[in-house]
């Protein structure tokens, strides 16, 4: 018995379309978590940043000592 698969065009461009969104919304993916995880350690920088340390602490003059 021999079967016979036909294609048309119609289903073709339906199949590199479904790629070619597939790969677009693998890179919007990828770009979005890349942009999401940057923000996250940008704030976490600035937090770091902005917590006083204890080395400027024992810099700073005690105005108490007078």
């Amino acid at each position: 018995m021999t079967h016979f698969a036909y294609l048309d065009p119609g289903t073709g461009t339906l199949i590199v379309q479904a790629l070619l969104g597939g790969t677009a919304g693998v890179a919007v993916l990828f770009k979005t978590k890349r942009s999401r995880l940057a923000r996250k350690n940008k704030a976490a920088e600035a937090e770091q940043e902005t917590e006083p340390s204890n080395a400027d602490e024992s810099a700073a003059p005690n105005p108490s000592s007078d």
